[in-house]
């Protein structure tokens, strides 16, 4: 497998599965308060601009725009921040 096929299946299956269910949680707790504070409205953005930026690069990948090498990097660093992301939660 590719490093380009292992980025879109990281992407696909893994990363804005995880940025939708966060999504998610924040419209419920927000729909549970009836008020949108300023922190939800700033990660809801932050969000859906990453997910596009994310979103971009499968086009990229599509494309064939994006060559091994960056994808083998992207996938060094979205595990490393998933990594992160997870000792965080402990």
């Amino acid at each position: 497998m590719s490093y380009a096929q292992k980025l879109e299946e990281l992407l696909t299956q893994s990363v804005i599965p995880d940025i939708n269910d966060r999504l998610d949680e924040i419209f419920e707790e927000i729909a549970d308060t009836k008020d949108a504070t300023d922190e939800a409205k700033e990660e809801i953005e932050e969000l859906r601009e990453f997910k596009a930026d994310l979103e971009d690069v499968l086009e990229e990948i599509h494309m064939g725009e994006i060559d091994e090498e960056e994808c083998k990097e992207l996938i060094e660093d979205i595990q490393q921040a998933q990594s992160h992301y997870e000792d965080d939660e402990e």
